[in-house]
């Protein structure tokens, strides 16, 4: 963290910015002597002399840095001793002037240092240090004594660096500013320069470490095992027997100590068998007690070297997949495998069940006494033409 130097620190190390601009694009022989002041603006003009082709930078605000602010305040134990340091982080609010002798000279001017500043949006840590470190005592030349003391702000070296960013004050608000500085307003730009650290050198007292007895407080990162596939070794499609290898892939499978729950049956394979991605496991014969033919469960178990025997740690454990173990023979007759065919055969599959009655209509019944009826009316009808 940097101290108290550090707001002087950011605008020396500005002001260098400026000039070294001016220099390396030759303004001089277009505006003619530049000269780049750091002062505020009542002081610029002194009265009775010529306006002169100028750029001055004033720090005009200073307000908390947002992000920083909620950190922590300055603490202390109960016997009023001085527990904590936390950094003071402040923004600082920057009035870039340009001053012309003649006409436009102030708008090249401002133009070149707004471009300036927008090729350099952060004060880097070797800029810093070009502008406040010493001169060479070859050269025997020393810097000026402001310069001098902001050597030890410590900016440099501070958690963050200084990012500049422009600013937009309005109309009414530059109005107001310019009438508390009580001097005529000239073409000017607003930057921020974010974020200053300033931390306190007073003497503070760390935690006490945690007591050494049998409550142990560890880190380990969160980092759950996770199977995709569970296989043989000759492919995904191929058979696995006792005397094949099992190959478990997936993601996170390698920890501390990593073991292979098959079935409810724990195998701890060897350290070379387990990569990051892929755990093998051969299943030689004979197989652990319990462990019998069929369609398996395998799940990867990870525990932690917590530095405690006494009190071992479960540790993580992956999703549950699964694979075949196929049986194998080994007591009857071998056939060879060209005396075996396969004859294709029809099979006919024949249902017992009775066959559901079709639904009745509402019409059926009428129907049929209609048709019970018919006889019975031809045969009256008959003898009525005879009667008569």
């Amino acid at each position: 963290m940097s101290n108290a130097l550090a707001i002087a620190s950011v605008t020396a190390v500005l002001k260098d910015l400026l000039n070294n601009g001016v220099i390396d694009h030759q303004l001089s022989g277009v505006v003619g002597e530049v000269t780049v002041s750091a002062l505020p603006p009542d002081r610029v003009l002194v009265e009775g002399q010529a306006e002169t082709s100028r750029l001055n930078l004033f720090m005009y605000n200073v307000t908390p840095n947002a992000g920083w602010r909620n950190q922590a305040l300055p603490s202390h134990d109960a016997g009023g001793t001085r527990v904590s340091n936390p950094p003071l982080a402040i923004d600082l609010h920057y009035l870039i002037t340009a001053y012309g002798a003649s006409e436009f000279h102030a708008e090249i001017l401002l133009g070149y240092a707004l471009q300036l500043l927008h090729d350099t949006p952060v004060l880097t840590r070797e800029a810093v240090r070009r502008t406040l470190a010493p001169a060479s005592p070859v050269t025997g030349s020393i810097l000026p004594p402001p310069l001098d003391t902001l050597t030890a702000s410590e900016l440099a070296d501070q958690v963050e660096q200084v990012r500049l960013t422009p600013q937009t004050l309005n109309t009414e608000e530059m109005s107001r500013l310019w009438t508390a500085i009580q001097s005529h307003y000239r073409p000017t730009a607003a930057y921020q320069a974010s974020v200053v650290l300033i931390e306190s050198r007073r003497p503070a007292r760390s935690a006490l470490p945690v007591a050494n007895d049998r409550r142990h407080i560890y880190v380990v990162p969160v980092r759950f095992p996770s199977i995709e596939s569970a296989a043989s070794l000759d492919g995904i499609l191929a058979p696995l027997a006792v005397g094949g290898t099992l190959v478990i892939r997936g993601r996170d499978l390698r920890s501390d100590d990593t073991r292979v729950n098959l079935d409810g049956i724990e195998i701890a394979p060897p350290a070379a068998a387990i990569l990051p991605d892929r755990i093998t496991v051969p299943l030689t014969s004979p197989l652990p007690a319990g462990l019998y033919a069929g369609v398996k469960g395998v799940q990867v178990l990870q525990r932690f070297a917590m530095g405690d025997p006494e009190t071992p740690h479960r540790g993580q454990e992956s999703n549950v997949a699964s694979f075949v173990l196929r049986p194998t023979i080994t007591n009857g007759p071998v056939i060879p495998a060209g005396h075996v065919s396969v004859r294709p055969s029809a099979h006919c599959v024949r249902s017992t069940r009775r066959p559901r009655p079709a639904r009745r209509s509402a019409a059926q019944p009428v129907q049929r006494r209609a048709r019970r009826a018919a006889p019975r009316l031809h045969v009256q009808r008959s003898v009525e033409e005879r009667s008569a």
